[in-house]
C-alpha cells in the first residue's frame, strides 16, 4: 500500500489526526476523508490518493456528502475533536481557540472570540487603525447581529472541517470518477456556512455544483449568499496573521461591510 507521510509540530499533528478521525466518524453518508494509516508525535501517514478531475456530478455528490458531515454535529460551539486537548488545536500552526465545555453561547460569540479576534491580535502587519477597525467588526459579530440558522439537516452546532479551502479537498480517483476527499482539517463545532464560504474564497472545481448538491439534502438558510464574506473573514484573518499583504486589504473590506 502506498502512503503519504507528513511531518509537523506536535500540536499540528494532534489536530490533524483527531480531526480526520472525527470527520470519518460522521458515517458512511459523510464526505470521504483521507485514510489515516499511522501516526506519531510529529508525523502521520495517510493512504496515498490518486488524483482525478471531477465532473459536475462528482462535485454535486461531494456537496451532498459534506452536508451529512456537517449534520453529524458537535455538542457546543468550538468543541474540539474527541481525544485531543482543546489547547492543542491549531490552524496552519496558529493557535485556534477551542473549548472543553460550553464556553460561547451563540455563533456570534464563538466566531468573534475564537475565529476572528485571536488572529487580529496575532497579526503584526496591522497598524493601530486597521486593528481597531477589525476589533469593531468582531464586536459587531459577537453582538449576535449576524447570527443565523444552520442548514436544514444540522443541529444548532455543525461538525465542520474548519480549514476548507479548495486545496484541502483532494479529488481522488474512484470507480471511473472523482471523489472529493477531505485532508488537513482543523475540525471543530462551528457553522456549516463557514466551510462552504471558505471553499469559495480561493476556488473549488464546479463549486456551483457542490452548493447545489448540498442544498438538495440540506437547504441553506435565506440570505446565505450575502453572508459569504462574513464566513470568509476567518480564513482571511488567518492569512493576515501569516502573510499580511493584500489579505489585509481584503479583511478590512469585509470588516467595513459588517459595520
Amino acid at each position: 500500500m502506498e502512503t503519504f507521510r507528513k511531518t509537523g509540530s506536535r500540536r499540528a499533528i494532534a489536530t490533524e489526526v483527531a480531526s480526520l478521525r472525527w470527520l470519518q466518524d460522521a458515517g458512511p453518508d459523510g464526505a470521504a476523508v483521507a485514510d489515516l494509516v499511522d501516526s506519531g508525535g510529529t508525523w502521520l501517514e495517510t493512504r496515498f490518493l490518486d488524483s482525478a478531475s471531477p465532473s459536475w456530478e462528482d462535485a454535486a455528490e461531494f456537496g451532498r456528502r459534506l452536508a451529512h458531515t456537517h449534520a453529524a454535529g458537535a455538542r457546543w460551539w468550538g468543541e474540539a475533536p474527541p481525544g485531543m486537548d482543546p489547547a492543542d488545536l491549531v490552524t496552519a500552526e496558529l493557535p485556534t481557540p477551542a473549548a472543553a465545555e460550553p464556553s460561547w453561547g451563540s455563533f456570534g460569540e464563538y466566531y468573534a472570540e475564537a475565529r476572528l479576534r485571536p488572529y487580529v491580535a496575532q497579526a503584526g502587519s496591522l497598524d493601530a487603525d486597521d486593528a481597531a477597525l477589525l476589533h469593531r467588526a468582531c464586536d459587531a459579530v459577537a453582538s449576535g447581529r449576524f447570527d443565523h440558522p444552520q442548514p436544514g439537516l444540522c443541529r444548532e452546532v455543525a461538525r465542520i472541517h474548519g480549514d476548507l479551502w479548495g486545496g484541502n479537498v483532494v479529488w481522488s480517483r474512484a470507480d471511473g470518477g472523482a471523489v472529493g476527499t477531505l485532508i488537513d482539517p482543523c475540525a471543530n463545532g462551528g457553522h456549516a456556512e463557514t466551510d462552504l464560504a471558505e471553499l469559495a474564497l480561493f476556488g473549488s472545481p464546479h463549486l456551483e455544483a457542490t452548493v447545489a448538491g448540498y442544498q438538495e439534502v440540506s437547504p441553506l438558510a435565506d440570505g446565505w449568499r450575502e453572508r459569504v464574506p462574513l464566513h470568509q473573514l476567518h480564513m482571511l484573518l488567518v492569512h493576515v496573521a501569516l502573510f499580511g499583504g493584500g489579505y489585509v486589504r481584503q479583511a478590512l473590506s469585509v470588516a467595513r461591510r459588517l459595520l
